[in-house]
């Protein structure tokens, strides 16, 4: 098992959902946690509910390049380094290929694809330095299509490739990256207000202590990607 106390990670899109249960789980276990957003309010408020202590906010948008720049400079000002990177930001619109706009379309892919890769190319040089550890949170629907779902598809379906690309390209600098695919999930995605009838769901603590023990794993091991289902149907 792999001590990760002390480690640093950089968790984007966490101040609610599956990224804020990441956050939680790895705060538990002693890692050094910046989150970024696009809403300071709800950063500070996240950074309250985790309890301040070694929990960095970042207002950024990881639609752009230079956000995520100065993102990982910050997190190296305050911490001295980074050796994991989270990348979680998403957003999902629904609608059929004929009805959906153009701001949604290019939402989805900037967000939840062209932002993954901001966030690890803007990461590299530290992860590299530091043999660090990059995973990416897609979705089942990066394997399943649905009907309304071409552009979430579209987007998920791109940042599984792109992740498992990724890994053949930073293996031999000892960087491990995985992407976790999640169905459905307990989380705030798409205005969702979680509430009792969520309990048969995947909770965010659950992915949360999946990226714990991906972390702790034997080095020996990568599991570069893993599809994770609630185990009833409601």
């Amino acid at each position: 098992m792999q001590n990760i106390e002390n480690k640093v990670a950089y968790i984007t899109g966490a101040t609610k959902g599956i990224g804020f249960g990441i956050a939680q789980a790895l705060v538990q276990n002693r890692v050094k946690v910046a989150i970024s957003g696009r809403d300071i309010q709800a950063l500070e408020k996240a950074q309250q509910a985790l309890g301040n202590q070694n929990v960095l906010i970042i207002e950024s948008d990881v639609r752009n390049y230079d956000d995520q720049l100065k993102a990982v400079e910050k997190i190296v000002s305050q911490f001295g380094k980074l050796d994991i990177v989270i990348a979680n930001a998403g957003v999902g619109k629904f609608a059929p290929i004929d009805e959906m706009s153009l701001e949604d379309w290019n939402a989805m892919i900037d967000t939840n694809l062209t932002g993954a890769f901001h966030t690890l190319k803007a990461a590299s040089k530290q992860l590299k330095e530091n043999k660090g550890y990059y995973i990416s949170i897609a979705s089942l629907a990066g394997t399943n299509f649905f009907a309304k779902g071409a552009a979430y598809n579209a987007s998920k379906f791109g940042l599984v490739g792109f992740t498992q690309a990724a890994m053949l390209d930073l293996r031999d600098y000892d960087v491990k990256c995985t992407t976790i695919m999640p169905g459905s999930v307990t989380s705030n995605f798409n205005g969702h207000i979680p509430n009792e009838e969520d309990k048969w769901k995947i909770q965010p603590s659950d992915i949360g202590q999946m990226v714990v023990d991906l972390l702790k794993m034997n080095p020996n091991v990568l599991p570069s990607k893993i599809e994770v289902r609630p185990t009833k149907t409601k």
